[in-house]
């Protein structure tokens, strides 16, 4: 494959601080070029300075081997860079043909000509092996739907590298099958992928090459084919792979939690099961199985229809989640921007935001109390941000993740459900979630972990209740590998 892009010695720096340090990436036609590495690595930093969006300090850019300038998004776009990023940029008021050929719809003397516009739309669309109707409007889509439409968007405008950035983080196992036939259809097309992800076992799947990037300098690029995935993660990391998961200590024998013939929405049930004091419980599944559902049953975000929840012995009438709060049970939910944290407002009222109680008198907070308090977890947690009152939502995914975390720890809970505790985060972010869940076990509160990556199953959990259409299918305790998981998650094995 002859090299279209490369990017040499790249350098770039913000008030004083480097993002990038001599960088080098190169790109061959028709390649799928995984780029990875740790939250504040410069992937997006890099990204940004192809496409324009970014100026870069130092080094040189060529495409086809000629030198070219990148210092506007229309230099990019002109080159025929197209990124699409994990919060697409569609009108969702409009519709998928309209979406697609958005700011070249064509036109006669002034006229929209739909049927010629539609026409164009499905035929992208079949480019890549999708059929929905161009009508219909984007909103009325699902996220995997809309993922096609922004893919079909870029090769509109004529794309011969598109950059994908985390593009499968809510997406199900069908979805990111589909996925991963359309990027190899285009790349088998001759158009060039960059593909950036934090899940290893995607990147495996779908890449020709890996690039690591680590503090913003180039450590190497693989051959996804010769390269191990512990030798992958040392290179992200600096550590093995063995030693991204914590020793679990045994778990205590005392009854934590008790749930027995749970049934609500979205999930069949009845669901019983116990959890102990200083025990991790995994529940695992394919995505729709309910173990998100059957959680926030138990938290009382959604109404159960039957059944009955124990804590400590004693029955927790729950119809909301406050009761769930009061009754001692936490939940730190899958999609933490939106359910888990307030985004606009600063660390200190993030983390307090549960026990406010605990930090006020007849309504008014007492301010030295708060800050004395939440200093505490911010440091215990080793939270990274400029100070208490920076606002949660520019701080990085695993910070965030930790502030969730140090939230639920001030409020003191008997149990924790951590639903997807790493989605979205780097390796090296999730060790530091790792450790502190192993920690919080520890200290004797029951922990619940729903995850859909089986090796943080395996690696994190005492036992693990596997769900399929809604109800518990088997259990797995002692040694257990992902093949086991799978056997109860698609039914090949039933209790």
């Amino acid at each position: 494959m002859d090299t279209i892009l490369e990017m040499r010695n790249i350098s770039k720096s913000f008030g004083g601080v480097k993002a990038l340090s001599g960088v080098s990436f190169s790109l061959k036609q028709g390649e799928i070029h995984a780029l990875v590495g740790e939250n504040g690595a410069g992937k997006s930093t890099l990204i940004k300075i192809l496409s324009g969006a970014y100026v870069k300090d130092h080094g040189e850019i060529l495409m086809n081997g000629k030198p070219v300038n990148v210092r506007t998004p229309r230099d990019g776009q002109a080159l025929g860079v197209r990124v699409i990023y994990q919060e697409f940029n569609l009108v969702g008021s409009l519709s998928v043909a309209e979406n697609i050929l958005l700011g070249h719809y064509p036109q006669d003397r002034g006229l929209i000509l739909w049927d010629e516009m539609y026409e164009k739309a499905r035929e992208l669309l079949k480019r890549v092996g999708f059929n929905i109707d161009v009508r219909q409007k984007v909103s009325s889509l699902s996220v995997a739907e809309q993922q096609m439409v922004e893919i079909c968007k870029a090769l509109s405008q004529e794309a011969s590298i598109l950059i994908m950035d985390e593009p499968t983080a809510v997406l199900s196992e069908q979805e990111l099958s589909t996925l991963f036939g359309t990027i190899r259809k285009l790349a088998s097309g001759g158009v060039s992928v960059i593909y950036i992800s934090h899940r290893l076992d995607e990147v495996f799947n779908i890449a020709d090459r890996i690039t690591v990037l680590k503090d913003g300098k180039t450590v190497g690029t693989v051959s996804a084919s010769e390269v191990e995935k512990d030798e992958l993660v040392r290179m992200m990391v600096g550590r093995e792979l063995a030693e991204i998961y914590p020793n679990r200590s045994s778990g205590g024998k005392k009854e934590i939690l008790r749930v027995e013939n749970l049934t609500g929405a979205g999930f069949s049930g009845p669901i019983s099961f116990t959890l102990n004091e200083g025990e991790i419980l995994g529940f695992a599944g394919m995505v729709g199985s309910g173990r998100t559902e059957t959680m926030r049953a138990i938290f009382g975000a959604t109404p159960k229809t039957g059944g009955k929840v124990f804590v400590e012995g004693n029955e927790a009438r729950i119809g909301s989640p406050q009761d769930a709060i009061d009754a001692g049970i936490g939940f730190l939910p899958e999609d933490r921007k939106r359910q888990g944290l307030v985004l606009c407002r600063p660390v200190n009222e993030n983390i307090t935001a549960a026990s406010l109680s605990g930090i006020s008198r007849a309504g008014v907070i007492n301010t030295e109390k708060e800050t004395a308090e939440v200093t505490k977890y911010v440091d215990k947690l080793k939270v990274k941000t400029p100070s208490i009152k920076h606002l949660v939502g520019n701080l990085s995914g695993g910070n965030q993740q930790k502030v969730g975390l140090a939230k639920w720890l001030m409020a003191h809970p008997k149990v924790l459900v951590c639903d997807e505790p790493t989605r979205g985060i780097d390796v090296g972010s999730k060790v530091e979630i790792y450790k502190l869940i192993a920690d919080l076990a520890k200290s004797g509160i029951g922990i619940i972990v729903i995850s859909s990556e089986l090796p943080e199953i395996i690696g994190l959990c005492h036992r693990v209740l596997v769900m399929r259409e809604g109800s518990v299918e088997g259990e797995l305790k002692g040694k257990f590998s992902e093949e086991d998981v799978m056997m109860y998650a698609t039914g090949v094995m039933a209790n």
